[in-house]
């Protein structure tokens, strides 16, 4: 049997597309805006063919810096990243999108279109939902409903943030769900918590699900398998770090862990970020706080000697431990302009966690490589859609749209 076939767009670094690939689905295209995360999308792309036609030595080799990602791309046919399409998506740039999309597409169509728009974007228009309701620049699930348009899948996964639920007191999401209806759709929304499908980490998402109404459907159930372990745990098997050292290629200190490990004897991108001797100060007392007490060292309760700024009222909570002892709080972009709100618990180490660190909270597999900056590979992990959680929503709509 062929595989399904599915289009992404707002494809953020393919954490979403991981977990469908993982349930056997084939990606056609994928729309992104960001430059990085087109070329992280590239070689994960180029890591998903060389290992299944057996040339993962290619793949170790430009993970081992033995290769640029020139020659790495050179391995690979050229329709491959080619599928991969730096576009912001826009009225203006659609016909563009969709003149390459249908290079790929062949006879048996698109199955699935899978993505969520910018839940920042969404803030922004929302309180603007009075501007010409019918025009489909002012929203950009609008702009997604143009790919349903166009292509008309089986089915839609549109994963966002919580408050999109409840966004105009719920009109948002009612005018969602009235759109997509009309263009032939049933539409059902669930919110998931990426812990309940072995993610190490306490991550509630917002995953609506649209079926083509002949089809029948609903949203469908999910099978729940909470990881038993620890954050410390997951953490174990990798060197210990100072702030700001970098090991671009680590050996484990032990077995891979085996929610996150990859296909080869080693990671990459262990890297941290420097701190300088304020923060570290703060660190050390926010985490001998958290470890002997379970609680969170507000910014108010510093030494004078440690606070940096005079506004004891706001952002109280801006030095925060990861928790070893179970499950992490949110991974967000955020993550990308300091460590203060992702600490590591173990105070040896006392800096902020590492890319890889984050990468794991997030549940990519321990070869999966972010390109660009460290900043712009934060950024990639906290937009993501945990890969963990989007395998346990894929499975089971894979197993409705084979029935």
């Amino acid at each position: 049997m062929e595989k399904l076939t599915l289009v992404e767009v707002f494809a953020g670094a393919f954490g979403m597309t991981e977990g469908f690939v993982k349930a056997g689905f084939r990606p056609l295209a994928h729309v992104e805006m960001n430059a990085d995360a087109c070329f992280t999308i590239k070689t994960r792309m180029a890591y998903h063919h060389l290992m299944e036609s057996g040339q993962g030595e290619h793949y170790e080799a430009y993970l081992k810096k033995e290769i640029t990602r020139e020659e790495l791309y050179q391995k690979i046919p050229s329709e491959i990243i080619d599928s991969v399409l730096n576009y912001e998506i826009s009225d203006e740039t659609l016909h563009d999108i969709f003149e390459k999309i249908d290079t790929r597409v062949g006879s048996d169509g698109v199955d699935l279109i899978i993505g969520g728009p910018p839940c920042q974007a969404y803030s922004m228009l929302i309180r603007h939902r009075q501007e010409t309701e019918e025009d489909d620049r002012n929203y950009l699930y609008k702009l997604y409903g143009r790919f349903l348009k166009k292509y008309n899948p089986k089915a839609f996964v549109f994963e966002n943030v919580l408050g999109l639920l409840n966004a105009n007191n719920g009109q948002h999401f009612k005018n969602i769900q009235a759109y997509y209806k009309r263009l032939g759709y049933d539409v059902d929304a669930r919110i998931l918590n990426a812990s309940d499908y072995g993610v190490f980490q306490n991550r509630k998402r917002v995953i609506i699900v649209g079926w083509k109404k002949e089809l029948g459907k609903q949203f469908p159930d999910l099978l729940i398998s909470r990881a038993n372990e620890t954050v410390s745990n997951l953490f174990a098997d990798l060197p210990k770090l100072s702030p700001g050292d970098s090991q671009d290629i680590s050996s484990y200190s032990g077995e891979p862990h085996v929610s996150i490990a990859g296909q080869f004897n080693f990671t990459t991108q262990h890297i941290a970020r420097p701190h300088n001797k304020n923060d570290l100060s703060i660190y050390k007392q926010v985490i001998q706080r958290w470890n002997e007490n379970s609680q969170r060292l507000k910014y108010c309760d510093l030494p004078t000697t440690l606070k940096t700024h005079a506004n004891e009222n706001a952002f109280l909570d801006r030095y925060k431990v990861v928790d070893g002892s179970r499950f992490s709080h949110t991974v967000v972009a955020h993550i990308a302009k300091d460590g203060h709100h992702y600490i590591h618990p173990d105070i040896s180490q006392c800096r902020s966690i590492s890319v890889r660190e984050a990468a794991r909270l997030q549940s990519f597999p321990d070869d999966f490589f972010f390109e660009g900056s460290r900043s712009s590979a934060f950024k990639q992990i906290g937009n993501a859609v945990p890969p963990l959680m989007a395998y346990a929503v894929a499975r089971e709509i894979k197993r409705e749209l084979i029935v």
